[in-house]
Parts: structure tokens; sequence; C-alpha cells
């Protein structure tokens, strides 16, 4: 395939040299001559193992060269990839001027070029950019609209700086966002079936938001190991050590156990064991910010979804589901009990169904605290689940069956999903608070 490449940074050109190698005839695109002038010679403008030698290997053989031209490279490719840097703003916002620069010289070559055309975001983007920024500065830019002889995709890139290279032939991923169905296909046959990855196709804004939940979760990481090596250095506990059997744990760890959208964390663990760790973090003044503010976040969630609840005016509402995890009767620090607890300051009337909850079977710990936290949680307790079909919103904060939720919404009950699972899972318009 005849492929443009439009910035010669370190996903550029990585991009280019590997595609070049996979057989395609690259155009290398930049606004700086020295970049234009290093690949034409077969240098690399970047530092990278691997890249020298695959740059000096593609100009030699003629799969690659580069132009300061966006005009001629546009009109002798195929297809687009857009790898300019959207550096940061001083207010920290992104600075997306270079994706909207090459975006309208793409546009204005595409009005005299009559082949189909692909282009692709490689750039990183906040979500909503190709939708809100990037094709409408297409389709004004080259006088039609989308779909009217170019598609766009975004394509996320997942190369680390050090081992791009090696990034680039074993992927974690294969990631394409879509504008038109069917468009991404495209791209997927760039890679060669010897790469090994998952090939995803979703809609642009996930795979905008991929990019950012992969960097954002990255960077937590990296703070959460730090926090827990301070603490173990204060205490001369090996955080080496700590971490490498901490990681060993596939099964919940290092796993997608934990990650799902959905409701705050409760239960008689996690807000305990949190408690007590910054405890003894204060007693040492060790400033352990990321880990104080988890519990800040995770209050934030239930009061989130009070006001969601408060705003549908409902005056009598149903909790299905009330312990803190499903399968048990557990209601120690249960955020679902305090979301109850809330709404009734609020003078709203509760029915709450859980089929595991018997007040009378309730002992130790997990009684005290319902007679501390919710001591007249027995009289909104029903074994009837019938119940919940007089209540005009309907709390899901267990998992439940799609023909529970249809014979709620049958009776015109408004269902608010907690879990965040219920809507994807059987395709039903629910609502949920993520």
């Amino acid at each position: 395939m005849k492929i443009s490449v439009f910035g010669l940074g370190y996903v550029g050109v990585v991009t280019a040299a590997c595609l070049a190698r996979e057989g395609h005839k690259i155009i290398g695109v930049d606004v700086q001559p020295i970049k234009v002038d290093m690949i034409n010679s077969g240098q690399s403008p970047i530092i990278e193992k691997h890249i020298d030698k695959l740059v000096f290997e593609a100009v030699s053989n003629g799969s690659l060269k580069a132009t300061l031209d966006s005009d001629i490279a546009v009109k002798s490719t195929d297809l687009a990839i857009i790898c300019v840097g959207t550096p940061s703003k001083q207010d920290g916002s992104l600075d997306n001027r270079y994706v909207t620069q090459v975006i309208s010289q793409i546009g204005s070559a595409l009005r005299e070029k009559e082949n189909p055309f692909h282009i692709v975001i490689r750039s990183t983007v906040l979500p909503g950019t190709l939708r809100d920024l990037v094709i409408p500065t297409l389709e004004q830019s080259c006088g039609r609209a989308l779909g009217d002889g170019y598609e766009v995709t975004f394509h996320p890139e997942f190369l680390r700086e050090g081992t791009s290279v090696s990034d680039f032939y074993n992927p974690p991923k294969i990631v394409v966002g879509e504008a038109s169905p069917g468009s991404s296909q495209k791209i997927l046959d760039l890679y060669s079936a010897k790469i090994e990855a998952p090939r995803i196709i979703c809609s642009i804004e996930v795979a905008e938001m991929l990019k950012y939940c992969d960097n954002l979760f990255h960077a937590l990481k990296i703070t959460f190991a730090n926090e827990v090596g301070q603490f173990c250095h204060c205490h001369g506990i090996d955080s080496q050590e700590v971490m490498s059997i901490f990681c060993q744990d596939t099964k919940l760890n290092l796993s997608a156990k934990y990650l799902e959208p959905g409701f705050a964390f409760g239960g008689s663990c996690l807000p305990k064991d949190l408690r007590a760790f910054l405890s003894v973090a204060r007693m040492q003044n060790l400033k352990l910010p990321m880990l104080e503010n988890v519990i800040v976040s995770n209050q934030k969630q239930i009061e989130r979804s009070l006001d969601l609840v408060l705003s549908t005016n409902a005056s009598r509402i149903g909790f299905h589901g009330i312990a803190f995890k499903p399968g048990t009767d557990d209601l120690r620090e249960s955020p679902l009990v305090e979301l109850a607890e809330r709404l009734l300051g609020k003078g709203k009337k509760l029915v709450i169904f859980d089929e595991k909850v018997q007040i009378a079977r309730l002992i130790g710990g997990n009684k005290s605290y319902v007679e501390q936290v919710f001591p007249h949680l027995a009289v909104f307790l029903t074994e009837q689940i019938d119940r919940l079909l007089d209540c005009e919103v309907v709390l899901i904060g267990h998992p439940v069956s799609e023909e529970c939720l249809q014979n709620y919404m049958k009776n015109g009950v408004k269902v608010m999903d907690l879990t965040g699972t219920l809507s994807r899972r059987y395709n039903l318009a629910i609502f949920s608070i993520v």
C-alpha cells in the first residue's frame, strides 16, 4: 500500500520504518527540513534501538522517502497516518494545532484527488477530538462530507520509547476506532498475520479514551508502587520483594478483577485496611496523597449516585440488593446501606429487597454495624420482590436477570443500574451511573 506518514517524531519514524519493512511504500512528511534530509540520507532523526538499521534499509531499497510537501504526499498515496505531536498548553489542556494544520492540508489536497483516501489519526487526542475537530475540519477544507471519497479512523499507538520497534511487532493489542462501519479493515490489513495480538474494532470515541485509560493506569501503577515503597522504606521492609510477590498474583492483582466501572467499594476489609494503613503513615509523617484520596473518591461516587437518584424526584425508591457484595449478607460499610440511609434522610420512602439479608440472622460485627448505622433497616426490608414494583425507581445494586429487569420496566418502574454492567449485558435501555 502507498502510505504517507505525517510527523517524523518517535511514533512517526517507527511507524514509517516498520511499515516500510512490511513491504509498503512510505512517504514521510515533516515541517522540519533537517528531519526530511536525515530520512532521505538513510539516517534516523530519533535515537531508538534498531531504528537506524530499519531506516537505512528502507531508504536504500526505495520503500521509504521523506518530503516537506504535504500536497505531493497526499496525491501520491492512498492512506495518511497522522503522528504529529499534541503537547500540553500552560493550563494543562491539549494543544491540537499541529493536528488541525495537517488535517487542513490533507483536506485541501483531497479537493483534487479522485481516488478513495483514508486518514488515520495516531496522535494522542482526547475523546471527542475526531468527531468535534478532525472530521469537521476535513469536511470544511476538502468541501465533501465524510464518506464521500475519504474515511477517517483512530488507531492509537502503544509504543514505548526505548522499545518501540519491538512494541510495533509485539503489541499488547491492535485497536482501530472507526467512524464508518467497515472502515477499520484497511488498517488491520497493514499488520501481517505473524504479528500476534488481539485485533479490536470499536467506535472512535472508545479508541480515543482507551489510549488515555492506558496512560492514566500506568501513571496510577507507578504512583501506587512508589507510595507503597515509601511506606516500606520507613518500616525497614524490602519494597522490591513486596511488589515482586504482589505481581505474582494474576488472578486478582494483575487482572481484570475490580476494573469494571460501577458503584463504590465497601465491606469489612478495604475501607478498614486503607484507614489503618494511612493512620500508620500519618504517625510517621509520611505523605501518601494518592492513597489518602482513594476514600475521598469512593465517597464522591456515593454522592454522585445520590444526586442522580434525587434528580428523578421519585418519592418511593427500591433497592435490589443492599449487602456490600452479592451472595452475602454482609452489610458492613456497604455503600448501598449508606446510600439508603442518606435517601431516608432526604425524606424518601424505601423498599429494600436482598434475598440473603435477614435481620434475625445477622450476628457479630455485621449486626452491630447495622444497629449503629441503620437501626431501622428491618422496617424497609421485604422478602417479596414484587413489592419493588410499587416503587417509582429501583436501584440495582446486585446483578439480576434480564427477565427481572424486563418485569420492572414493563410495570413502569425506572431502573437505575449501580453495577454499571447490565445495560450492555442485556442490551436494555436502563440508566447506568457509569
